[in-house]
């Protein structure tokens, strides 16, 4: 009878440190879930900005283009 009890005191006792080490291991993974979605959504906003600086660039290039071609006072 005894050892029935010393087998169910030490499969509780296990399984209470499983269940705690699963909860932290959880916590740890939850944490380096949100910092991950954090960096994906910069990144996004990053990827987002990009098409907007490139249409600005080609527009800045067509005037400086532009500006090169006109025929300007004479230099001395």
């Amino acid at each position: 009878m005894e050892t029935i009890w010393a087998a169910l005191l030490s499969g509780g006792v296990t399984l209470a440190g499983v269940l705690i080490a699963n909860s932290r291991s959880q916590a740890v993974t939850d944490t380096k879930l949100e910092e991950l979605t954090r960096e994906v959504r910069a990144h996004n906003n990053f990827a987002q900005r990009v098409p907007v600086l490139e249409e600005k660039l080609k527009a800045a290039d067509r005037r400086l283009s532009a500006l090169e071609r006109q025929p300007g006072p004479p230099r001395a």
